[in-house]
């Protein structure tokens, strides 16, 4: 379903800038942005995922992963395509690259199912959810108001101000921390570092926050980079949890899978800063 988006602005000759994320996307008309799902229609900056769900599972909360909110508890999991990242090894390739057709879902079916199967409310995962921002706020509002819960995983890459209207309704996030260096967001994952850090620091004031950092070696697994990214971490609060998920060649990356040493050592580093440090995909 496509609706008019939020975020944005106007410039000459119909074309929009949007203003959800850090890419600031200039948008002619009949184009879309880098996150391939917000629209330039005749002049209007318009959303085309509201509300299309095409992934959706009841997980372990721990899946998502979130260790220290909620532990043992269903929650419902729905995701939709696009992402505004373009991260080489992307786990989630085939979800973010989906170009199909996709009915769109009844919002009173998915706050009965949020709340079926003693799940605790909706996660949005699988792709990158800040994309589906419209759809996402509107949902949140009304999972919060039955007493249920919001949960973001998400890759941090979104602006202040979206991100300051989202969060009063989001209970738990995980939020992907990719490498502590701008170089790898730049050449790696066509993004920037300075925006997650924002999205961490903020978020962590706000709700409950656990980061993950897929290991890649030679790429992110410096101790050097290591230490520093563990001690920027604990500076916001030395109490989140930090996954440390082990990477497996996927989509355009085919490098070796990172080596079980490396897990080790990188735990034992990220533990001088960090109190709870858990390895992923091990």
């Amino acid at each position: 379903m496509e609706r008019t988006a939020q975020y944005w602005k106007s410039l000459s000759g119909g074309v929009v800038r949007c203003e959800l994320c850090p890419h600031y996307c200039v948008i002619e008309p009949g184009l879309t942005g880098k996150c391939r799902v917000r629209k330039n229609v005749e002049g209007t900056l318009t959303t085309l995922n509201y509300g299309r769900v095409i992934a959706y599972a009841y997980d372990p909360i721990e899946k998502k992963p979130l260790r220290f909110y909620e532990p043992g508890s269903t929650i419902f999991s729905i995701g939709t395509f696009g992402c505004n990242l373009a991260c080489e090894f992307c786990q989630n390739h085939t979800l973010v690259n989906f170009d199909g057709p996709c009915d769109t879902i009844n919002e009173e079916v998915l706050l009965r199912l949020a709340g079926e199967r003693q799940s605790i409310g909706i996660a949005y995962t699988y792709n990158e959810p800040t994309i589906w921002f419209e759809f996402v706020r509107h949902m949140a509002k009304q999972i919060k108001a039955l007493g249920l819960k919001n949960v973001l995983v998400t890759n941090g890459f979104i602006n202040q101000a979206p991100l300051e209207a989202l969060l009063p309704y989001i209970d738990a996030m995980n939020i992907d921390l990719k490498s502590y260096t701008d170089g790898f967001y730049q050449t790696i994952c066509g993004g920037a570092l300075p925006p997650v850090l924002n999205t961490i620091k903020t978020a962590a004031a706000h709700t409950h926050v656990e980061v993950t950092t897929l290991l890649i070696d030679g790429l992110n697994t410096n101790p050097d980079e290591i230490e520093a990214m563990a001690a920027w971490l604990a500076s916001v609060d030395a109490n989140i949890p930090l996954h440390l998920s082990r990477y497996f060649p996927n989509y355009k990356m085919s490098r070796s899978p990172t080596r079980l040493e490396t897990m080790i050592e990188s735990k034992r580093i990220a533990e001088k800063y960090l109190s709870h440090i858990w390895l992923g995909n091990v």
